[in-house]
């Protein structure tokens, strides 16, 4: 029969090695951060020692598998993995974050049953890939392959009285905030024509599709202070000529 100390000692590395992968993860200021992932891989240590050791005499009398208690913080760090994944318009954000959680669990079942190796190999695991594979998974999103297309970038603005940019500045944002665009910058500037401002937005979308602009442009030119309003494709080039060109569409009041 282990002693005390030993169980203690588990527990102890258990916590610890959470708590190395926390602070990862506390660093990026991340949701589940350096108590989380302690407190994560110690419950671990604790359940595994409860099955080992807290079920011994049902275990010789009965052949009771005290394993399954162990088994069951696989299914259970689910719930609280789920937890810190959010849905942010098209994206899902906080899928690392419960990856992070499920692997401290493991290291901290590994602490428990007194793996202490294979626990810190987990550990270092764990955080060179959260240190090593991050820059290297942005710069593999800034290198589309061949065949993946690109984003597109376009140029819009509203031409609109001087005394109305407010509200249509709120109209250009709301024209052009939808699924799949990301609003890059809004600015006003004044026009040529004395009393006027023109309101640009710059936004960009991964998969072309001019019909979206086209909409905006036909709810903006329904505004009686909108004098004229323009989408334009940011760097297009003209392959037959060689010369850059841009689409563009413009609707006056």
């Amino acid at each position: 029969m282990i002693n005390q100390w030993q169980l203690a000692a588990n527990i102890a590395v258990g916590l610890g090695f959470g708590a190395c992968i926390g602070l990862e993860r506390q660093w990026r200021a991340r949701m589940a951060g350096l108590r989380t992932n302690a407190l994560v891989a110690a419950g671990s240590s604790l359940f595994v020692l409860l099955s080992q050791y807290g079920f011994a005499a049902a275990t010789s009398s009965t052949g009771y598998d005290g394993s399954r208690v162990a088994a069951q913080i696989v299914s259970g760090i689910g719930f609280l993995g789920a937890g810190v994944i959010m849905r942010d318009g098209l994206s899902v954000r906080g899928l690392n974050t419960a990856a992070t959680l499920w692997c401290s669990a493991a290291v901290g079942a590994l602490a428990g049953t007194g793996l202490y190796v294979v626990a810190a190999l987990g550990t270092a695991g764990v955080v060179g890939a959260n240190l090593v594979l991050r820059p290297l998974g942005r710069r593999l999103d800034r290198e589309p392959s061949g065949g993946a297309e690109v984003g597109t970038d376009y140029h819009f603005e509203a031409v609109c009285a001087e005394s109305e940019e407010v509200h249509i500045r709120a109209l250009v944002v709301q024209a052009v905030t939808r699924p799949g665009f990301r609003l890059r910058s809004v600015h006003s500037r004044y026009a040529q024509t004395a009393g006027k401002v023109t309101v640009a937005a710059e936004l960009t979308i991964d998969r072309r599709d001019d019909s979206l602009l086209e909409e905006a442009v036909s709810r903006l030119s329904l505004e009686p202070a909108v004098s004229a309003v323009s989408w334009t494709v940011i760097g297009n080039e003209d392959v037959e000529d060689g010369q850059e060109w841009s689409t563009e569409s413009r609707a006056h009041a």
